[in-house]
């Protein structure tokens, strides 16, 4: 059974909506490899979490588009050490991050348009190009 995971002062996710299971690791570890399951596979279902705002639930879902999965909950998987408590640590820590990446509220972008100075930089630009590809050509340039 898995702990509660504590994301900040005023968040926190129920050990309910966690779970946590060993595999065995891929790569290099000699025969330690095929003898221990170090690789941690953590899941949280948060589509069940009613602390969780909705749009911070729709931003969880973008940001961890490729890390769903079948049943919609959040698989972050850890084989970073041959021990699978490290491992498990480090996969609530990566949880967590994302959590908290999640419930960053994004500016909202206030429309600006150019200036007349910038679109007269701009069109500038483009007739210095033009004419040094005219140049480029053979043509002349007037």
């Amino acid at each position: 059974m898995s702990q509660p995971l504590d994301i900040n002062d005023d968040l926190t996710v129920p050990a309910a909506l966690l779970s946590w299971s060993a595999v065995r690791a891929s790569g290099p570890g000699g025969q330690n490899v095929n003898k221990v399951a170090s690789k941690v596979e953590l899941r949280l279902d948060f589509a069940a979490w009613p602390e969780l705002a909705e749009d911070a639930k729709a931003r969880l879902r973008d940001i961890a588009r490729g890390r769903l999965d079948a049943e919609g909950r959040l698989l972050i998987v850890s084989q970073l050490t041959r021990d699978q408590q490290r491992n498990l640590e480090d996969a609530r820590e990566k949880l967590r991050a994302l959590l908290l990446r999640a419930l960053e509220r994004p500016a909202l972008r206030r429309p600006t348009r150019p200036t007349r100075a910038s679109k007269a930089r701009r069109l500038d630009e483009k007739r210095r190009t033009g004419e040094k590809k005219q140049v480029r050509r053979g043509g002349y340039a007037e």
